[in-house]
């Protein structure tokens, strides 16, 4: 049987509608919006990392950075090999509406090292997140920056919960996913690892927030260093 890959990875036939009139500009959101959901961070090594939302003038940089992917980081975001994106996708996946449909990019130097987004599964409160970092930068916690940054803004606007698929040897995002502090519930099926958890802020999560921003406040001397948003407050992000 082959093994079911994630729905996230598909590109619509037709561009999917803004999700409600809040962000219903969609690609031309409000730039206070915009500014709003930008945040500067630090990976583990103490390196600065700026992450912002994905715009639809970030298409030439996705293609480079989906070009420089080793095949078995390709191979673990999409499930199969997919060298080269297709500009139906690069479309797709640089368009979206920043509600239902919502995308981050991190930045280290000016250069575009990774993308997490989330996509709402119609009519519920569960979207679908995926991530893909570059090689160069895997290991130095910018797969959990952008979990958390994704996590408060899908909260913000009425998702509740993340689900997610990858394959059971991407041991690192495996890990990403347990140790956020999420209540994260896992099943594996096929070689691969499909995980489920609420994104409320609770106890056990801000723990582990607060220990990872203390860790990535310490520099490479630090533990995880993976980051964290400010307690109650928009990330300025």
């Amino acid at each position: 049987m082959p093994r079911p890959r994630p729905t996230i990875g598909a590109v619509a036939e037709e561009n999917e509608l803004p999700g409600d009139g809040a962000a219903s500009s969609g690609p031309s959101a409000d730039g206070a919006l915009l500014a709003r959901l930008a945040a500067d961070e630090r990976l583990r090594s103490g390196a600065p990392v700026h992450l912002r939302p994905i715009r639809p003038a970030d298409a030439e940089a996705l293609v480079s950075f989906h070009d420089r992917l080793s095949t078995e980081a390709v191979y673990r975001r999409y499930f199969f090999s997919h060298r080269h994106l297709t500009p139906a996708e690069v479309e797709h996946f640089t368009t979206v509406d920043y509600v239902d449909r919502m995308a981050l990019v991190a930045e280290v130097d000016g250069r575009l090292v990774a993308v997490g987004r989330y996509e709402r599964l119609t009519g519920t409160a569960t979207a679908e997140a995926a991530f893909v970092v570059a090689d160069e930068f895997q290991r130095q916690g910018i797969g959990t920056l952008l979990l958390e940054h994704l996590a408060e803004r899908a909260w913000s606007v009425g998702i509740t919960a993340f689900s997610a698929q990858t394959l059971a040897e991407n041991r690192e995002m495996v890990s990403v996913f347990v140790a956020s502090g999420f209540p994260v519930e896992m099943s594996s099926a096929e070689g691969t690892v499909s995980v489920a958890f609420s994104i409320a802020p609770g106890d056990a999560y801000r723990q582990a927030r607060d220990t990872r921003r203390a860790s990535a406040a310490g520099g490479p001397t630090g533990g995880s260093g993976d980051g964290s948003w400010p307690d109650g407050a928009a990330p300025g992000r």
